[in-house]
């Protein structure tokens, strides 16, 4: 099964090659993207199945002898994020076919949207089961190009504007990233993940803190960590509503995962769990902060995502076994419902032809089901129980309560404060949006003029119409959010499997035996 590793990367690519052949035919453009994405999540679900009763999977792959040999790497975590990505990508490819459908080009230009798309795919799912750090980089620069494409789709002025920003702080953060690669391997002579955690107690201790320092840099960026994700906030809401869906999604989740091997597999004991830890807190209470203060839906999902990125930092800071399995589980809770967020976000800008929660009103009575559509989700990114946010942040919370250092309470009530005012932030715009009367806005908006000066996404547009298959698509992803909560006992034990095994002294690729794939 080792050799089936390499199929995460070449059939998305595969995919993207047909599809850029096909460019004319719509359809079977289409059709190639749909199957490409099913046939990952039925691959990553097997071997999810198989490394979860047996051993990770690792393949060395063009015919080098390790170390040399660019290693790919499927342990419980890879395998994981890959289903769930897999489903998310699929999701939102669905919703931008419903899009396009009906809107011809304007927003998402077939021929260019679908070997993008896929390439982005290509990327995330390299990043994934990369066993080296150089793969990693190249996994990174491959979602680098895929993004700047798909932020910037339809070339109008705010695009290309926010989308410059984004490109300028990746490249940013990329040069960070090979400058560590380059020191790594001046100092050790590898790039290979197992190889660095073997030979990094050979170092002097300040060279181990600079080299630690220098890959969190290049990571922190990528992931929006405070003060680092300044940029996030106003390069995802200008995007067409699926890009915006899928890179809210999974993205910065990317970088998060990175930190995760950084700290757990590369870097065993940590003097930065302190750092981290504060800058955890402090991500979570800046951006909420920053998402009270929007007028915006599309803005104030923004800096609530950055918001929640700042619970897996404060996961990955305890650095014990509950903590990191409670961080997978959150991770996956939130790739799923704030995807399906900016999805229920994507149907009231058709419906009401803005996402300014000043402008919006009466859409409970109007759109009914876009109201439900966008109250779960949001009840569930707020913590309330019983949903998968309440136990993610729960499991969190336990874990740092047995932690007991003063960081770990600080980061607690941190935490409960960030739930509550994302429950306030998504409840206001609830209130506003949905509940308001058009009738009866004059003294709601006098009570709110600090907002009026908020920013915007963009300004009053026209409704337009649904698709049915864009509505069912949001549906379904409100079923796979809620699933978490149903299923949340079999998978939370998968996640504390992973929590386990990350953190146990293993190499991540045992380098005897690792089967060659040319």
């Amino acid at each position: 099964m080792s050799n089936l590793v390499p199929l995460f990367v070449m059939l998305p690519l595969l995919g993207a090659a047909f599809t850029l052949l096909l460019g004319k035919h719509r359809r079977l453009q289409i059709g190639v993207s749909v199957v490409t994405l099913s046939a990952t999540f039925v691959l990553a679900a097997v071997m999810l199945v198989a490394v979860d009763a047996g051993t990770p999977l690792a393949v060395s792959v063009g015919g080098w002898p390790l170390p040399f040999g660019i290693v790919l790497y499927v342990d419980r975590l890879a395998a994981l994020l890959i289903a769930v990505s897999s489903i998310v990508l699929l999701a939102v490819l669905l919703f931008s076919i419903g899009q396009g459908a009906e809107d011809g080009d304007e927003d998402t230009p077939v021929s260019i949207f679908h070997p993008s798309y896929l390439i982005l795919a290509a990327g995330i799912f390299d990043t994934f089961i990369a066993g080296d750090l150089f793969n990693l980089y190249v996994g990174f620069e491959i979602l680098l190009v895929a993004s700047y494409v798909l932020i910037t789709l339809g070339s109008t002025e705010s695009r290309i504007r926010t989308g410059t920003v984004y490109i300028v702080v990746s490249l940013v953060s990329s040069v960070v990233f090979l400058s560590a690669i380059a020191v790594i391997y001046g100092a050790l002579g590898t790039v290979n993940m197992a190889q660095i955690a073997e030979r990094m107690a050979e170092l002097p201790h300040d060279v181990q803190l600079v080299l630690h320092v220098m890959l969190l840099l290049g990571f922190a960026i990528k992931a929006a960590v405070f003060p680092l994700g300044f940029w996030l906030p106003d390069s995802y809401p200008t995007a067409p509503a699926p890009v915006t869906a899928v890179f809210a999604g999974l993205l910065t989740k990317v970088g998060v995962y990175a930190i995760i091997r950084t700290e757990t597999q590369m870097f065993h004991s940590s003097d930065l769990d302190l750092v981290l830890g504060i800058v955890g807190a402090a991500t979570m209470v800046i951006g909420i902060l920053g998402a009270v203060a929007q007028a915006e839906l599309k803005r104030i999902l923004s800096f609530t995502l950055v918001s929640h990125v700042g619970y897996m930092i404060f996961g990955i800071s305890m650095a014990t076994e509950e903590a990191v399995g409670a961080t997978v589980y959150y991770m996956v809770h939130h790739i799923v419902v704030q995807t399906t967020l900016f999805l229920a976000v994507g149907l009231i800008e058709r419906h009401a032809g803005s996402t300014s929660i000043l402008r919006v009103k009466g859409l409970v009575k109007a759109a009914p089901l876009i109201a439900a559509l966008y109250l779960i989700p949001a009840l569930n990114l707020g913590g309330l129980p019983p949903f998968s946010g309440f136990i993610g942040k729960f499991a969190l919370f336990e874990a740092g309560a047995s932690v007991g250092t003063p960081i770990a309470w600080i980061s607690i009530v941190a935490g409960i404060v960030t739930s509550l005012l994302t429950l306030y932030a998504l409840m206001r715009a609830w209130n506003l949006s949905f509940w308001r009367e058009k009738e009866d806005s004059s003294e709601t908006e006098s009570r709110l003029a600090y907002l009026e000066q908020a920013p915007a996404a963009g300004e009053q547009g026209r409704t337009r119409v649904i698709p049915r298959i864009m509505t069912g698509t949001t549906v379904a992803m409100v079923v796979v959010s809620v699933a978490l909560t149903v299923f949340a006992g079999p998978l939370y034990e998968i996640c504390d499997r992973i929590g386990q095994s990350l953190l146990e002294p293993i190499s991540l690729v045992q380098l005897e035996g690792v089967e060659q794939a040319t």
